[in-house]
C-alpha cells in the first residue's frame, strides 16, 4: 500500500461523507472512493468495524493510518495537505472556526437526522424483521440508542418540530456571522463553511429551505457555495435525496477519483 494513498470509505448521501468529499475536492486530492454498501449494513460488518469501531461513515485511510470522525478527518486533511488552506492562519481565526465546528457537530448535525430519517429512511426498514433490526442495533455503538428510540416509526411530530427549531437557530446564527463577511469567519472560505454545507443542502432537498426564507444572507451564501467547482464533485448525481434514483443509499463502488 502506498504511504500517500488516500481511501475514503463513505456513502453517497451521508452528510458527513459529503463534508469530507468537499474538503478533498477543494484541495484537488486524488483518492479511492470506496462506497460502503449501506443497504447491506456494510458499516456494521466485522471488517469495517475493525477500521472504525463507531460503525459510521466516513473513514479515511492515508497509507496505513486510519482517521475517523468527519470533523477530525477534515482538519487532518487541512493540516497534512496545506497547499490549499481551509483554516485561518491566525490563532483567533482558527478558534472561531473551531467554535463553529463544535456547534455544528452538536446542534444541526444531530438535528437533521430526525427529519431525514422520518421522511426518507425509515421506509427502508419496512421489510426487515424485528430480529434483523435487533441484530443490527446490537452492533451499533455511538448511535445505538438513537436507532432503538426511532424504531420503525421514527420520531414524533414534537421531536421533529424541536429538530427544525434547532435548525432555525443554526441559520439565524449563520445570518449574524455573515453580516461580517462573505464566509462564516470572514473573508476566507474555511472548514466552518464546508461543515455547514451538507446540512443546508439536505434541508433544501427535504423541503426545509423555508427555514431561512427571511434570511437572504444565508440564501446568498448557499448559492455562492453551489457555484464552487468542488460542490458538484462532492454532491455528484445520486448523492442528494432530491436527485436520487430508486434508492437514497448508494451501493458499493470503489473507484479512483481526482477530486
Amino acid at each position: 500500500m502506498s504511504e500517500d494513498k488516500l481511501t475514503l470509505y463513505n456513502w453517497a448521501t451521508s452528510t458527513c461523507s459529503q463534508k469530507v468529499r468537499f474538503v478533498l475536492a477543494e484541495k484537488a486530492l486524488p483518492y479511492e472512493d470506496y462506497r460502503v454498501d449501506a443497504l447491506k449494513s456494510e458499516h456494521l460488518s466485522d471488517r469495517y468495524l475493525k477500521l472504525n469501531p463507531n460503525g459510521v461513515v466516513p473513514t479515511l485511510t492515508h497509507g496505513l493510518n486510519v482517521i475517523i470522525d468527519s470533523s477530525v478527518i477534515a482538519e487532518y486533511l487541512d493540516e497534512v495537505f496545506g497547499d490549499v488552506p481551509l483554516s485561518p492562519v491566525d490563532a483567533y481565526g482558527r478558534a472561531r472556526m473551531r467554535a463553529w465546528r463544535q456547534f455544528i457537530d452538536e446542534v444541526p448535525t444531530a438535528a437533521i437526522r430526525v427529519p431525514s430519517f422520518n421522511g426518507y429512511i425509515k421506509h427502508l426498514w419496512a421489510n426487515k424483521s424485528d430480529e434483523e433490526l435487533e441484530s443490527l442495533n446490537a452492533k451499533r455503538t455511538v448511535r445505538k440508542h438513537f436507532y432503538e428510540h426511532l424504531g420503525r416509526e421514527g420520531s414524533s411530530q414534537g421531536e421533529e418540530a424541536r429538530s427544525v427549531e434547532m435548525l432555525r437557530e443554526t441559520v439565524v446564527r449563520m445570518d449574524r456571522a455573515l453580516a461580517d463577511g462573505p464566509w462564516m469567519v470572514g473573508e476566507q472560505f474555511t472548514l466552518a463553511d464546508i461543515t455547514l454545507v451538507p446540512t443546508l443542502v439536505r434541508m433544501s432537498d427535504i423541503g426545509l429551505a423555508r427555514v431561512w426564507h427571511d434570511l437572504p444572507r444565508v440564501a446568498d451564501w448557499l448559492a455562492r457555495v453551489e457555484r464552487r467547482p468542488a460542490f458538484s464533485q462532492a454532491f455528484y448525481p445520486g448523492s442528494r435525496f432530491e436527485t436520487r434514483g430508486t434508492h437514497p443509499l448508494a451501493t458499493h463502488k470503489s473507484q479512483e477519483t481526482a477530486a
